[in-house]
């Protein structure tokens, strides 16, 4: 496909964009404490520039540091000494021809006393979030009046730092949303109340900034076109909203939607489709003559072209997939699509934030660590290393060592590579995967200084062959097999059994280990019209999911009755039913089970790791050929050891 419409210049009020590609505001927690734009944000935001982007939005930029801090390395624009690092950061993404505006926002009562010093957190009424579940105190009208006051200086030290242009976040639930909102706007001055009322601080905004800084500096609103709240806004007041905007004299409309209390619609687990909001953008788009930006959980070129095609939007949001990928436009726009590092959807950069680190990608590690990559020693010279295994770690590694000039040797005992991910992609809504797994084995077909050799389980003396200066290890895991009674019987089978097809169940199942793959089993086998009961001897399931990936999947659990039983622990197998023991009380209970799922994860698979140490000087020991874990430390491990091995000679 030649994705005409993604390559098309654009322009956006006194802009001209190089294209459709809009990289949104993502939180990224890389500048200083004090909000200065260091080396880690900027490098971050000159990748994305590199790559191809026409136009990147900053993270949320804080206007003021007393109640509006919503992360801990937040940027900011609230002192004139930040003005020279935003200037560097502008500079550095012009000098590829891509766009930037700085997106000024406040938390509201979308955030914690914890991040603003102990203080109370402030919101337009005492409406409590039901996700951070703090009571904000109600801002005085002259608070809000500042406000408007902070948000004007922002833009105004934007424009004097060479940004295009200014986005006002009045989306997901902040503080400008709360404002426009009915659900958390219960005011009675002249900024609640009726609709005008609630939009007015906008309006005061807006106003200000098109005097302090012209006519064609840029301003965009980010809104929530739907809530997906009952007694919030719906998308006929989404629609009236951006009309009014446009009315006040923005440039484009950047359409979003949901709030904290519905986080899955501002940012979708692996279980929402692409172009799911198209419905948002196209409604927005029919009532304005502005340009509409529009987010979409936009993954692939083709959904992104498909949506310009059918003007759903102006300008396609890519987020994630910017993060997993900063190259997705020149691969796109260079005929490299299917070489594109797909996002899988898992949250992981989201969680990293949650958790108060800065952002980062379960498969791009480099994604926050710019920096770091950023000087790679590339001293290979063509010399050859071997690897041992063809899933995520053993081919990251490859790709790793490649880019670093060495001649890599994969060896892979099955006739395909893919490893645990050809498992990983089998359950229901796990499409993103096999997406992600079919883009690693294309950039290492295409590499040509990659060699694979399939249906070859090596050995020391096959690998001593090709006389490599360095050997990886990433043979994957094997499940783990409780030595219980009746473990060996017929209705038991693995989850791995299930999902590659090798084993079918039906009737009362019970599937034995809560952690992501017996979640994403029993979900299977739910689908598959199974009676499904989830067993975990902890007291929670899920450990390491993000919050809204888990509460996603609970949704599905419950139309679908699956039942989840914490807290036990499997003690014994029969031939209809499995005898579990509380962890809590020791008691002994019956589950029928015509079924039983073993998911209890995986075991180093590292039985050849001793014979290549007394071979070879340089060994390493990837993923979970080292230890049981999640893609995420795969394709860390992997290029971590990868980039650092012999960089020092």
């Amino acid at each position: 496909m030649a994705y005409e419409k993604i390559a098309m210049r654009g322009r956006i009020g006194s802009l001209n964009l190089k294209n459709r590609v809009v990289m949104p505001a993502m939180g990224v927690s890389l500048a200083q404490q004090n909000g200065e734009a260091n080396e880690h944000i900027i490098r971050y935001y000159e990748e994305r520039a590199k790559g191809g982007v026409g136009l990147i939005i900053t993270e949320i930029c804080r206007v003021e540091p007393v109640y509006g801090t919503a992360i801990p390395n937040q940027l900011g624009a609230y002192e004139m000494g930040q003005i020279p690092h935003l200037e560097r950061l502008a500079e550095r993404v012009h000098k590829y021809g891509t766009k930037i505006f700085l997106q000024l926002q406040h938390p509201g009562r979308e955030n914690k006393s914890s991040m603003i010093g102990g203080r109370q957190i402030v919101a337009p009424s005492p409406v409590m979030c039901k996700v951070t579940q703090e009571m904000p105190r109600e801002l005085t009208t002259d608070e809000v009046q500042d406000l408007v006051k902070a948000f004007i200086r922002g833009a105004v030290f934007a424009k004097i730092a060479g940004f295009d242009g200014v986005e006002l976040h009045a989306a997901h639930g902040y503080l400008l949303n709360e404002f426009l909102s009915p659900y958390t706007n219960k005011r009675t001055d002249r900024y609640g109340g009726s609709f005008e009322n609630r939009i007015r601080i906008m309006e005061e905004m807006i106003t200000g900034i098109r005097f302090m800084c012209g006519p064609k500096f840029v301003i965009s609103v980010r809104i929530s076109a739907d809530e997906f709240v009952e007694g919030g806004l719906k998308l006929e007041d989404g629609v009236k909203i951006a009309r009014t905007l446009e009315s006040f004299g923005i440039d484009v409309i950047n359409v979003s939607s949901g709030i904290y209390e519905t986080s899955t619609t501002i940012v979708e687990p692996a279980s929402f489709a692409q172009g799911w909001r198209r419905h948002l953008g196209t409604a927005v788009k029919k009532a304005v003559s502005i340009p509409v930006i529009a987010a979409n959980n936009i993954k692939d070129p083709d959904v992104a072209e498909e949506l310009l095609e059918t003007g759903v939007c102006d300008f396609v949001a890519l987020g994630r997939a910017n993060l997993a990928d900063p190259n997705w436009v020149k691969k796109t726009l260079s005929g490299r699509a299917d070489e594109i590092n797909k996002c899988i959807g898992c949250l992981y950069c989201f969680g990293s934030l949650s958790e108060g680190g800065h952002i980062k990608c379960a498969v791009n590690p480099k994604c926050g660590r710019e920096v770091e990559y950023a000087n790679v020693v590339k001293n290979g010279n063509g010399r050859k290393v071997a690897i041992i295994g063809g899933g995520p770690a053993g081919m990251q590694a490859a790709l790793t060592l490649s880019e670093r000039g060495f001649a890599p040797v994969l060896f892979e005992k099955e006739d395909h590579l893919g490893g645990q991910l050809c498992v990983a992609e089998r359950p229901l809504l796990k499409e993103k995967l096999g997406a992600y797994k079919e883009s690693l084995i294309a950039r290492i077909n295409k590499d040509r200084n990659i060699e694979v050799r399939l249906s070859c389980a090596a050995d020391a003396a096959a690998v001593k062959a090709i006389d490599p200066v360095g050997v990886f290890i990433a043979t994957g895991g094997t499940p783990i097999i409780p030595k219980i009674p009746g473990i060996d019987g017929a209705n038991v089978v693995t989850a791995e059994d299930i999902l590659l097809g090798r084993a079918k169940a039906s009737g009362k199942v019970a599937v034995i280990g809560g952690g992501i793959t017996g979640l994403e089993t029993a979900e299977t086998l739910g689908d598959q019209g199974c009676q499904v009961t989830l067993v975990e001897m902890m007291k929670d399931v899920g450990k390491g999911l993000y919050k809204s990936v888990l509460v996603d999947m609970m949704m599905r659990y419950q139309k679908m009755g699956i039942q989840i039983k914490t807290c036990e622990r499997l003690m014994s197998i029969g031939e209809k039913d499995v005898t579990l023991m509380s962890t809590v009380t020791s008691q002994l209970s019956k589950l029928e089970a015509d079924t039983v799922v073993i998911a209890l994860g995986v075991c180093p698979v590292n039985q050849l790791v001793d014979e290549f140490y007394d071979t070879f000087d340089n060994v390493f020991v990837l993923g979970d050929a080292n230890r049981s874990g999640r893609i995420v430390d795969a394709v860390f491990d992997a290029n971590g050891l990868g980039s650092t091995f012999l960089a020092d000679e």
